[in-house]
C-alpha cells in the first residue's frame, strides 16, 4: 500500500502444491475487504529435494528423520519467497506497513481423515511437511499453518479448503460457477447464485501428478508443456477405462485424495498389459483420465453453472483445456487469468485468505465441503 491514509492489511501466502514443482508465493492487500496482489514470488525445488518428498509420499526407512529435515529445508525455501516478495513490495514504492501473518500450508505427504482404525479411536489425520517455527523465526513475521487438522478433528476431510476462498473471489450473484483448480490432485468448486446455499467441493481425481510423472520418466521433462506431447500421441480407451475403474471415482462427496491413492504404484498396475503401447498415446490417455474425472464431477454436481473458471498449473496445458471444453459444451471453459487472478496465484492467495481468517477467528473451512461437524477456525499461529 502506497503511503497514505489508508489502513493496510497484508498477508502473505504461501504454497506448495502436490505437484512438487516448488513454492508459490503472494503478498495480498485485503484493505478494505478487497484482494489486490502486491508481489509474487516462486521458488524451483531442487531435483534431489523433489526426489526426496516423493521418496517421503511412500514408506521408507527412517521417514520421520527424513521428514524433519525436509521440513526445515521447505521453512528456508519460504522464507526466501517471504524475501523475495518484500524486495518486490520495496520496489514497487510501497509502505512499511506490517505483515499480519503469512499462510503456509506445507507439502503434504500423507492425507488419511478417513476414522477407520479403532486403535487411533477411530481419528483420521493429514500430515503436511512444514517448520513454522522456524518460518516465523527467519522472516520475523507470525506464521499460520496446519490448516487442515483442525476440519479433520471434526469428523472433516480436511480438504479441499480453497472453495470458500473460490466463493469470496469468484461467486457470482446471477448465476452458478464452477471451479476447477488443476494442480497436482483435481478440485472442485460448485458455487451457487444464492449466498445462503452451501458450496460445494470436493477433490475430483489426479490433476497433473500423473502425466508430470509420467512425461519425466519417459522425456525428462518436468511436465509436458502446453500439453503438446498427449496431443501428439492417441486414446486408449482400454486403458482409459481401466483407469477409471477406481471406487474413489463413485464415490460421493464429501471426498478428498492425494498420491496416497493415485501414485506412481496405482499408475503400473493399471498399465499391467499396455507394455507395449507407445509412451505419447499412454500420455494422451492420461490428459483424457484427468479430464474425464473433472468432466464427471462437474457434469454430476455442477451441471447448473454457466463457467468453469480454471486455475492451477494444469491451466496451462492446452490440450487438456481443449479436452475440458470438448466434454462440457454447454459451459465456456476459461482460465482464472480471465477473472482478476492469474491461475498459479490463486492457492498462494487462498492461504493468505485463510491465515487471515484464522487471525481473526473466523472459520476457514465450509463444512458442506469437507464434511466436517461445523465451521472451525483453522490453523495453528506461531508468534514470530
Amino acid at each position: 500500500m502506497r503511503q497514505n491514509s489508508r489502513m493496510t492489511d497484508y498477508y502473505i501466502g504461501l504454497m506448495s502444491g502436490t505437484s512438487l514443482d516448488g513454492a508459490d508465493g503472494v503478498l495480498v492487500d485485503f484493505s478494505d475487504d478487497t484482494l489486490r496482489v502486491v508481489a509474487t514470488a516462486t521458488e524451483p525445488f531442487a531435483e534431489s529435494f523433489r526426489a526426496e518428498l516423493l521418496a517421503l509420499n511412500s514408506l521408507t526407512h527412517n521417514e520421520l528423520h527424513r521428514a524433519a529435515l525436509a521440513g526445515t529445508q521447505l521453512a528456508a525455501i519460504y522464507a526466501r519467497v517471504v524475501s523475495t516478495l518484500r524486495d518486490q513490495a520495496a520496489t514497487r514504492g510501497l509502505s512499511a506497513a506490517p505483515i499480519q501473518a503469512i499462510g503456509a500450508h506445507g507439502q503434504t505427504v500423507r492425507h488419511q481423515p478417513q476414522r477407520t482404525s479403532a486403535e487411533a479411536a477411530g481419528a483420521g489425520y493429514t500430515l503436511q511437511l512444514n517448520n513454522p517455527a522456524l518460518l516465523a523465526e527467519l522472516t520475523g513475521i507470525d506464521v499460520v499453518a496446519d490448516f487442515r487438522s483442525r476440519d479433520v478433528a471434526a469428523g472433516g476431510q480436511g480438504a479441499p479448503l480453497v472453495p470458500a476462498f473460490h466463493r469470496s473471489i469468484f461467486g457470482r450473484t446471477d448465476s452458478a460457477v464452477a471451479v476447477l483448480n488443476l494442480g497436482g490432485i483435481s478440485n472442485l468448486s460448485v458455487l451457487p447464485p444464492n449466498a445462503e446455499a452451501p458450496v460445494l467441493g470436493f477433490d475430483c481425481g489426479p490433476g497433473n501428478a500423473l502425466m508430470d510423472a509420467w512425461c519425466q520418466q519417459h522425456t525428462g521433462r518436468p511436465f509436458d508443456a502446453g500439453g503438446a506431447w498427449a496431443a501428439s500421441g492417441k486414446l486408449l480407451p482400454g486403458l482409459l477405462a481401466s483407469l477409471l475403474d477406481e471406487p474413489y471415482f463413485s464415490a460421493p462427496p464429501p471426498k478428498s485424495t492425494g498420491r496416497d491413492l493415485f501414485s506412481l504404484a496405482w499408475l503400473a498396475e493399471k498399465l499391467q498389459g499396455f507394455a507395449a503401447e507407445r509412451p505419447e498415446d499412454i500420455q494422451n490417455t492420461l490428459a483424457e483420465f484427468t479430464a474425464s474425472a473433472c468432466i464427471a464431477g462437474v457434469t454430476s454436481y455442477g451441471k447448473d453453472s454457466k463457467e468453469l473458471i480454471v486455475c492451477g498449473g494444469g491451466a496451462f496445458n492446452q490440450f487438456l483445456m481443449q479436452r475440458l471444453q470438448a466434454g462440457l459444451p454447454s459451459l465456456r471453459v476459461s482460465t482464472s487469468d480471465k477473472h482478476g487472478l492469474p491461475p498459479m496465484q490463486v492457492e498462494a492467495a487462498a492461504f493468505a485468505w485463510l491465515a487471515r481468517q484464522t487471525i481473526r477467528r473466523q472459520p476457514g473451512n465450509l463444512a458442506s465441503v469437507t464434511g466436517a461437524a461445523g465451521p472451525r477456525v483453522l490453523g495453528a499461529v506461531y508468534p514470530a
